[in-house]
């Protein structure tokens, strides 16, 4: 690893939750702060940007969970792809604030909340930068 390289690596924190999301997304960065205001993200670690602005490795907490972030490399064959097939699924304890939350940063409602026929309820956005995220606040 280049010493230049090496230096922009922060220091080790905790993952957290069994299995970890890792998104590309082209503007990592910009993710990074709209995650802090859609859905409560706090930044554990992140690689500063290139002179692209572009960033290796982001580390956020959000939910009580790891999720990290990577921008596109395509000099090192990594070309940009739409995000699509998956949703990232918080389960929280209250569903209403949740969606407000991301719905006033800026995520597309794509289904509002909604008892369904498993019990609980349900809603999903998409963030602005393809994401689709889905929440579920059991009926208790």
């Amino acid at each position: 690893m280049s010493e230049t390289l090496e230096a922009q690596v922060p220091a080790p924190v905790e993952t957290k939750g069994g299995v970890v999301a890792y998104l590309n997304i082209e503007g990592a960065l910009r993710a990074a702060e709209f995650y802090q205001k859609a859905f409560g993200a706090t930044v554990a670690a992140q690689v500063p940007p290139d002179e692209k602005g572009r960033s290796l490795h982001v580390h956020l907490y959000v939910n009580g969970s790891s999720v990290m972030l990577s921008d596109f490399y395509p000099e090192h064959g990594f070309s940009p792809v739409k995000a699509a097939a998956f949703s990232l699924m918080l389960p929280v304890d209250d569903i209403q604030f949740w969606f407000k939350r991301a719905v006033d940063a800026g995520c597309e409602v794509v289904q509002p909340v909604q008892k369904m026929f498993w019990g609980d309820f349900y809603a999903e956005v998409r963030d602005p930068f393809g994401v689709s995220w889905s929440m579920d606040q059991p009926d208790r």
